[in-house]
């Protein structure tokens, strides 16, 4: 049998792409040269920053825009293997291996999986803002037993049925702004890089054969549990399949099933048969990355027993296999409580963003530390669509003012508040990201631009200010370049906008001209002096999230919070 697998030698070498981390910004022509402590937070992508702030050891730009170098700071990320933070240092200068699991394609994805591949998301794009070249595969299993039984229930082909799923994934990914991967192979595609591993295993006398069947023989292994930290006697028999009693010990796991009735198979030299679930990601982890990379990421309830297994079986076909880093994100829970079916507390992507902007659920996932798990409420929820239409808001009127002045005619300094602001800022990004990417802080730093900038729009002291535009231009670039970080940056703030009124209005059962009428029936009633009345139709829809905003120019609505949400929110703090 050819070899496929070669230790230390991925099947195909990709050169990663780049990814735009921030748009060129180009209609920002100044630069602090008054105040070195200043540099634009995104420079992959631009062709020179606008402000520049430092912070820690800056990196060379020549003077085509091009890094010599790549950022000197330090990136720390907890590895689950040492259970503790590490510097994280690549294997091959300036480039990264990154692998994370991905779904079994039976069904649509839940919120759970969307927090797992949001936060790899987040890793990625982090990643490459630091200027490291990324080879990111992210796997389907589209062979396995869950799949199949959802088929015989459907009366669909496996495979058909996966492929199906998985398109739903992928649309399930865009809505969230999750990047595409380097490469995203399917298990049905790499039959020959599995069989050939499982040789090589066998070969190595790690594995054994029985009527057809592969196992793992974990005895041979001495490290098993080095991930987990669990002892070999304490080990359950496996994940999603039958206790068989023909195993030398309950914690061998299947490599290799043979056929049954009924199922799909495929040819291989113990007889015709599927892989077991754990060999799949280590056979197209080493076609892709070869035996030795940087990281391999998932959800914690991966830990054990599949990426366990993932060591084992790795070892024991090369010996030099070596990962850096193990990196799990944490659990969801619903109301306080383990999602699950069975406790029909279970909600997909798609039921929770029929009702809520994708954005907002990505939002809310990273509002949390990745590590820590996260409570999934109504009130969470509502508030990360809250957050998201005050940042897109305070933007898009930042858009609207410096699309009616001349770029031509802005000057080339900012004054010390504002640089201040975008200094404090960035050092507050920059050093939560680095810190573990812990993205609550970078979010939380948002707040003191956000108010500067509205200042400057709205209130009369701010719009008095020396140099107000030059500001707007700095505070929005700045904030910018970090919502493309996180990726919560929409293709339009006017669009964003429009999107989570219309998911205001869904989830209020109203529509925008019954919510018009509302606001003329108050009119009039303010008019005709009928306070209470008035004061009722606000209460009204505060109640069901509508918020009505008073101003010269006569009145307004946004999303807003449902009042008893608000009230619980209060209660509970």
């Amino acid at each position: 049998m050819a070899t496929f697998l070669k230790c230390y030698k991925p099947l195909i070498s990709f050169q990663s792409r780049k990814i735009p981390i921030a748009a060129a910004v180009e209609s920002f022509r100044y630069y602090l040269r008054s105040r070195p402590r200043a540099r634009c937070l995104s420079t992959i992508g631009n062709s020179k920053p606008v402000v520049d702030i430092k912070v820690g050891n800056s990196i060379a730009i020549d003077g085509d825009g091009t890094e010599t170098e790549l950022r000197k700071q330090q990136l720390w990320l907890q590895n689950t293997m040492s259970k503790q933070k590490e510097l994280f240092i690549p294997k091959v200068p300036g480039k990264v291996g990154m692998y994370v699991c991905g779904v079994t394609a039976y069904d649509l994805s839940h919120i759970g999986h969307a927090r797992v591949y949001v936060f790899f998301d987040v890793l990625y794009r982090y990643l490459n803002y630091l200027g490291y070249e990324v080879n990111y595969v992210r796997n389907f299993t589209d062979v396995d037993d869950k799949i199949i039984a959802r088929a015989n229930e459907l009366g669909e082909d496996p495979i058909k049925l996966s492929r199906r799923f998985c398109e739903e994934f992928h649309q399930d990914m865009t809505y969230l702004h999750c990047l595409p991967p380097s490469v995203e192979p399917r298990v049905s595609d790499h039959m020959p890089h599995i069989i050939d591993m499982i040789q090589q295993i066998l070969d190595n006398g790690c594995a054994y054969r029985i009527d057809g069947d592969v196992y793992f023989s974990v005895d041979k292994f001495p490290e098993y549990g080095k991930l987990s930290g669990r002892k070999l006697e304490d080990n359950r028999a496996g994940e999603r399949v039958a206790i068989d009693t023909r195993k030398k010990h309950p914690a061998d796991f299947a490599l290799w099933k043979s056929a049954k009735e009924g199922e799909p198979f495929w040819e291989s030299p113990w007889g015709p048969g599927r892989p077991g679930w754990h060999i799949e990601c280590s056979a197209m982890s080493a076609a892709y990355l070869g035996y030795s990379f940087d990281i391999h990421g998932g959800g914690m309830d991966l830990v054990f027993p599949h990426h366990e297994n993932e060591i084992a079986q790795s070892c024991a076909a090369c010996r030099k296999s070596n990962i850096t880093y193990w990196i799990h994100n944490g659990f969801v829970n619903i109301d306080s409580e383990k999602m699950s079916k069975s406790l029909g507390n279970f909600f997909t992507i798609r039921q929770v963003i029929d009702l809520y902007h994708p954005l907002a659920l990505r939002l809310f996932l990273i509002g949390t530390h990745y590590r820590s798990p996260i409570n999934y409420t109504i009130v969470q929820i509502e508030s990360a669509s809250d957050r998201l239409f005050y940042i897109y808001q305070a933007l898009y009127d930042c858009q609207i003012l410096l699309s009616q002045h001349d770029e031509a005619s802005w000057k080339d300094s900012l004054p010390a508040e504002t640089a201040n602001c975008i200094n404090k800022f960035q050092d507050e990004v920059l050093c939560s990201m680095l810190d573990d990417l812990h993205t609550p802080v970078a979010l939380a730093a948002m707040s003191d631009p956000l108010k500067l900038i509205n200042d400057f729009l709205h209130t009369r002291k701010g719009k008095k200010q020396a140099l107000r535009i030059e500001s707007l231009a700095a505070l929005e670039n700045a904030i910018r370049n970090v919502l493309e970080i996180l990726g919560i940056m929409p293709a339009s703030y006017s669009e964003a906008l429009h999107e989570l009124r219309e998911k205001a209005l869904k989830r209020a059962k109203l529509t925008e001209d019954q919510v018009h009428q509302k606001i003329t029936e108050r009119d009039t009633a303010r008019k005709n002096k009928e306070y209470n009345r008035s004061d009722m139709i606000r209460k009204d829809l505060a109640a069901v999230g509508i918020a009505l905003m008073d101003s010269p120019q006569g009145t307004t609505w946004r999303p807003a919070i449902p009042l008893a949400l608000q009230e619980e929110q209060v209660a509970a703090s």
